[in-house]
């Protein structure tokens, strides 16, 4: 197998289990519906897990474009192969989505909330707020990257270390996930978004584009200058990349802040999670 259908793989699986917990929870005339966060955190994090267990050893399991960018950005990853993993991880996570829609056939028709079928598939915010979003997207993924970095400096015993990976994202959904449904990973929200959108899914509404890109950008920039400040701080290697990233981060932030005006509870979106 090749690292780029390792990507595949892996992706799907993350969406299979990730996806799979959301359309339990949301959508009607199943045994699993309404579980609670936790559950969805719990199987999140086992989902990740089961992913980095398959084609941990064949591909590194980044699942994540985010997570690839950081390690490119490091040194630790090649920048030639980032496009095709990040391809690779799109593929997956769409596949994911439509077999996890497979999976749930006749529920979709049985529920009437179009805001709960397309939670299934993406993130979205408890409180609309560009700024207050953003921020929650690039801190959680920040927090991912560092807790990846953490994992990595540490010897484990051979097969504890998916775990450890999957304990870590459950601690980011049970602390930082209520906000914005963590998405943490650019093609974990938009590879779904776009099944979504191209899916025959009855009652489904909009795929919401106008948030898209706040679960893009917003891991993307949080992974790289959480892959930067480890090396700063933990390595002592402050390099100008820092203090550019850095500027950038908050630049895009504070601009976020200044335009962004728009807070309101958003029905429907509690059960949106990574």
């Amino acid at each position: 197998m090749t690292p780029f259908i390792g990507e595949v793989i892996g992706t799907m699986i993350l969406i299979i289990f990730g996806g799979g917990v959301c359309a339990g929870a949301s959508l009607k005339k199943v045994y699993s519906n309404s579980p609670g966060w936790v559950v969805i955190a719990l199987a999140w994090g086992l989902a990740v897990t089961m992913a980095v267990f398959a084609v941990g050893g064949i591909s590194g399991a980044h699942l994540n474009p985010a997570v690839t960018i950081a390690l490119a950005i490091n040194g630790a990853f090649d920048w030639a192969d980032v496009p095709a993993y990040i391809l690779a991880q799109m593929l997956g996570a769409i596949i994911g989505a439509a077999l996890v829609f497979c999976h749930y056939l006749p529920h979709w028709g049985a529920t009437d909330d179009a805001g709960a079928k397309l939670g299934v598939f993406s993130t979205g915010p408890a409180i609309k707020s560009t700024y207050a979003n953003l921020f929650s997207e690039v801190f959680g993924t920040f927090m991912l990257i560092l807790g990846l970095m953490f994992i990595g400096a540490n010897q484990f015993t051979q097969g504890l270390t998916p775990i450890a990976v999957g304990l870590l994202i459950v601690a980011i959904g049970m602390s930082l996930g209520g906000t914005t449904g963590y998405a943490i990973n650019p093609a974990r929200d938009l590879g779904p978004r776009i099944a979504h959108f191209l899916l025959p899914i009855p009652g489904k509404g909009d795929s919401n584009w106008g948030y898209a890109w706040i679960p893009v950008v917003g891991p993307i920039l949080g992974g790289a200058f959480g892959a930067v400040f480890y090396q700063a701080l933990f390595k002592g290697e402050f390099t100008p990349v820092f203090w550019v990233l850095g500027a950038v981060v908050a630049g895009i932030l504070g601009l976020a802040y200044t335009t962004g005006k728009d807070a309101y509870v958003e029905k429907g979106s509690a059960k949106r999670s990574a």
